[in-house]
């Protein structure tokens, strides 16, 4: 169990370090031009995603290791699913070409301001996922802990 909760902190830094990489090109040497382009849009979206695949497989493994899901649970997965889309959708909108900035051969696809607040409002759905399967996990039944404690102590002595 203490392999999946190293595992999960390891994925995290990887997608904080491609989110700041997306976000600031310049601080691994990559060439900055002025607006967020396509590719810079992309490692945002894949940065979030491992950061929050990796929130998910901490959460289930350390604190709810070997017990089924809540509806609850189920909800806040699909909630962060629907962020990440929405956020995609809203972030690559020029690309799809439902956007402000359509791409032609002269002008490259910018991310305009309605853009990164939808990108930025999906990134927040996607968060507030997270945080319903963290909270809203099953209930530890504290007589059923302290009886089969006692269960326990009184077959050891």
């Amino acid at each position: 169990m203490k392999r999946y909760g190293q595992i999960s902190i390891t994925i995290g830094a990887l997608g904080v370090v491609i989110t700041l990489t997306g976000l600031y090109p310049g601080i691994v040497g990559l060439e900055t031009v002025e607006g967020v382009g396509v590719l810079q849009v992309l490692g945002i979206l894949l940065g979030f995603s491992l950061l929050f695949f990796a929130a998910y497989i901490f959460a289930k493994q350390t604190f709810y290791a070997g017990v089924p899901r809540t509806l609850a649970q189920d909800i806040g997965l699909r909630l962060t699913l629907t962020g990440l889309l929405i956020g995609a959708a809203g972030g690559l909108a020029d690309v799809l070409g439902f956007g402000s900035h359509a791409p032609t051969e002269t002008v490259r696809p910018l991310l305009g301001r309605l853009q990164a607040i939808v990108l930025v409002g999906g990134i927040l759905i996607a968060s507030s996922g997270v945080l319903i399967y963290a909270l809203f996990g099953p209930a530890h039944d504290a007589a059923q802990e302290s009886s089969s404690e006692e269960n326990e102590n009184n077959g050891a002595a």
